[in-house]
């Protein structure tokens, strides 16, 4: 049963995805996310509807705006299949309940200010703080416990320390990323945490290997491997940590 409520779960997953996009698109530049609609960042025409449907109108269009034709950014198509897929994910590991809705507006925060860090290197506050005290007020009534307090704020001043220590190498964003992480994740924080620091290290180590010292002048957006960090903690993070404890 749930197998089918999380494939039912793709279609608002693709609409959630949608808004997503208009999320990363207007607000680092401080636009209204609710009017005017929504419009080809090129030419500013007015989309119809029919050229809004999440995925298929970017095929149907191969990718170009109907009006210009100025290349839609591949970040449209990928921010709605990511957030349908997660949201279909949440259902499937959650069930139908109140923990699979945190799990999916966590996972959609994710997506949001992964896709403005990628293209802007911002984590913008305006998305990560309010979901960062929506999800600890939702977790706190729904699991009473000091966890997920005390989990964001340890997570956060890690990565404080860090960003102390190496100011080139870390933002105050990822920082406040890091808070958002551990109201959500709670106790498998850590997993989110070191999960995003070894997936950034494969990009590092191609800049390393092609560019050689010069490599270190180039940044990598942190926030993306932060949030993979966080799915694979919210999906896995126990089984995870218990693996590690076992190990040692």
């Amino acid at each position: 049963m749930d197998v089918s409520f999380a494939a039912i779960a793709l279609l608002p997953g693709l609409a959630i995805g949608s808004f997503l996009n208009v999320v990363a698109a207007r607000i680092p530049l401080r636009r209204s996310i609710v009017s005017p609609g929504s419009a080809c960042m090129a030419c500013g025409t007015g989309l119809a509807w029919y050229d809004n449907l999440p995925l298929v109108s970017y095929a149907v269009l191969r990718g170009r705006c109907r009006h210009c034709g100025e290349r839609i950014p591949w970040r449209y198509p990928l921010v709605e299949a990511v957030t349908a897929l997660l949201v279909g994910g949440c259902v499937l590991e959650f069930g139908t309940t109140w923990d699979a809705l945190v799990a999916a507006g966590f996972c959609a925060a994710l997506v949001a200010v992964s896709a403005t860090d990628l293209e802007r290197r911002i984590i913008p506050n305006r998305v990560v703080l309010p979901a960062a005290v929506a999800i600890l007020v939702a977790n706190t009534v729904l699991h009473p416990s000091v966890e997920w307090a005390a989990a964001g704020a340890g997570a956060a001043a890690f990565l404080l320390l860090a960003a102390l220590a190496y100011p080139g190498g870390m933002g105050m964003g990822d920082v406040k990323l890091a808070l958002l992480l551990g109201v959500a994740v709670g106790r498998t924080v850590p997993v989110a945490l070191f999960g995003g620091m070894i997936a950034a290290l494969v990009p590092s180590v191609v800049l390393f290997a092609r560019h050689g010292a010069a490599a270190r002048k180039m940044r990598i957006p942190f926030g993306p491997f932060l949030a993979l960090g966080g799915v694979v903690a919210l999906f896995a993070g126990h089984a995870v940590l218990h693996a590690y404890l076992r190990l040692i």
